[in-house]
């Protein structure tokens, strides 16, 4: 045998690394958990604070400046309305003529008022109403109200005095196309800042989507090289030790629970080779005492003894490591299945269905070293009793395919151990509900025929048959003539019952002139009327 090659060590930096290294899949999750929840609550900080400022902005040009502007012509419509009002009355002496000032004034009050309130929070605007409400209180102190009273006492105003009252009002028509200005100006600076805003919102916006995929760039990364990876070189190893390269170690990286499971497959895999060095130097010895004397025969046999109690040891050591491996994958793919991709997901499936079929591969083992050694106890035996107690077993695989079981002779009593003989039937019963044709109803035939100093039983279906080249490839242990996917098992049923027939003195072998699916036959000795063999 080839020597080991040695286990990769993989070098550690202190500080930070070492911290890394210390860290589980679940702790890796975390980490990254919380390095996107700071980005998600940072972005979701800047994005308010920039809507938070559109719509202040938004708020102000729709809601308070664009209505103050329209105001403030409505504003101007009725002081216009005063003085047309006034001029006419004083040009033709109509009271009619004065309605438009008398109404003209509590519109401008009104008027007033409104744009007060909307722009309440700017003292230069705010001024220049003051300054408008001032020129115009004057306007009609000074002179609208003294006009007026003249006109309605000697009838008759000298037109120089109608005039200078459209010189004062020139002066409100200059205060107010200077507050359309300024308001104009306001609302032209509150569109330009608010378009400034939106454009640095925008940028935000982009900025977190860029960083947000960034994000999960690095997380897809840090998964790959931190779990991703690991898994691949775990993998790769375990298939390559499966393939026979038994020499190869396996590579302990990523996170704590990994590196766990890795020593845990790197120790079965130690124990395996140890254990098929050992084996190869019992065979070597074997060999060796083979060609010896009597003495060195028994000794052989002593030897085989001692294998065969090794490997039975050997075999349940393995299962703590296997039901390690198959628990924690099971727990990774329970707490984690939600977040691993599918790739992830797969690799977890190989690994249980690796360490699970392993553990039924040694449990199969172990069952196919008892017989003969563990199960060996010899009494009678009535075939009816084990047959029935293997149907009880198969009865849900019975039930389940609508199986039907025809006994067309009663089965005798034979010497034997009961166990055995009860794990014959149902390996050979169940064997022929495993391989059954898809298109039939399943139907298995039990008959019985006594010869000379034998029973001869046979067991024949019409499921899917076995080519007759086959027909000693079937009962060699392992030997399978199907693929794992299309059926399940180890390969092993049938090796058992060759053993169990032979243990028993009989001969089992598959009737090749059986062409309506497959046919088994075997043999026990008869019972003599002395109740022994015969």
């Amino acid at each position: 045998m080839s020597e080991r090659a040695p286990v990769r060590q993989v070098s550690v930096k202190p500080g930070a690394d070492q911290g890394l290294r210390r860290l589980t899949v679940h702790g890796w999750f975390v980490v990254m958990i919380a390095a996107v929840s700071v980005l998600v609550v940072a972005c979701v900080v800047i994005a308010t604070v920039m809507l938070d400022r559109t719509a202040r902005l938004s708020d102000q040009v729709i809601l308070r400046i664009s209505p103050a502007r329209i105001e403030a012509a409505q504003l101007r419509s009725t002081l216009i309305d005063q003085e047309t009002g006034v001029r006419g009355f004083l040009l033709t002496g109509n009271d009619d003529l004065l309605e438009p000032y008398t109404a003209g004034i509590e519109a401008e009050r009104r008027s007033r008022e409104r744009i007060a309130a909307l722009i309440g929070d700017r003292p230069e605007l705010v001024g220049e109403l003051n300054a408008v409400r001032d020129a115009a209180a004057a306007w009609r102190r000074d002179y609208a109200e003294p006009l007026t009273a003249d006109r309605r006492a000697d009838g008759a105003i000298p037109a120089s005095r109608i005039e200078s009252g459209k010189h004062a009002f020139d002066q409100i028509r200059t205060l107010l196309d200077r507050q359309d200005d300024r308001l104009a100006k306001a609302r032209r600076l509150a569109q330009e800042e608010l378009e400034q805003v939106e454009r640095v919102r925008n940028l935000a916006f982009v900025v977190m989507l860029i960083l947000f995929l960034m994000a999960g760039v690095a997380m897809a990364v840090l998964l790959r090289r931190a779990i991703g990876r690991p898994l691949d070189e775990l993998r790769e190893a375990a298939r390559d030790i499966a393939a026979g390269d038994f020499d190869r170690a396996i590579p302990v990286s990523g996170p704590a629970d990994i590196r766990e499971v890795a020593r845990d497959v790197e120790s079965m895999r130690t124990k395996i080779v140890d254990a098929l060095g050992e084996s190869r130097q019992q065979h070597v010895l074997l060999r060796e005492q083979a060609a010896g004397l009597d003495a060195q025969a028994e000794e052989l046999r002593r030897s085989n003894a001692e294998l065969e109690q090794f490997a039975y040891v050997a075999s349940h050591d393995l299962q703590e490591p296997l039901r390690k491996i198959a628990t924690f994958c099971q727990l990774l793919q329970k707490r984690y299945g939600d977040v691993l991709d599918e790739r992830g997901l797969q690799y977890i499936h190989f690994a249980v269905d690796g360490a699970t079929r392993m553990q039924v591969l040694i449990n199969d083992l172990l069952t196919f070293s008892r017989v003969g050694r563990l199960y060996d106890d010899r009494k009678p035996v009535e075939l009816e009793e084990a047959l029935e107690k293997a149907l009880v077993d198969l009865s849900a695989v019975i039930e389940e395919n609508g199986a039907q079981i025809e006994r067309l002779d009663p089965l005798p009593r034979v010497i034997g151990d009961p166990t055995m003989l009860g794990m014959l039937w149902q390996n050979l019963v169940g064997n022929a509900l495993k391989f059954r044709a898809p298109d039939r109803v399943p139907r298995v035939t039990i008959t019985c025929e006594q010869r000379e100093n034998d029973w001869l039983f046979a067991v024949s279906d019409n499921g899917i048959g076995v080519d007759a080249e086959f027909a000693d490839k079937i009962f060699v242990i392992f030997q399978r003539l199907h693929s794992r996917e299309a059926y399940t098992g180890t390969g092993i049923g049938l090796a058992m019952c060759k053993k169990i027939v032979e243990n028993h003195g009989g001969t089992i072998w598959l009737d090749t002139g059986y062409t309506e699916g497959a046919r088994i036959s075997f043999t026990l000795p008869a019972v003599t009327d002395e109740g022994a063999p015969a």
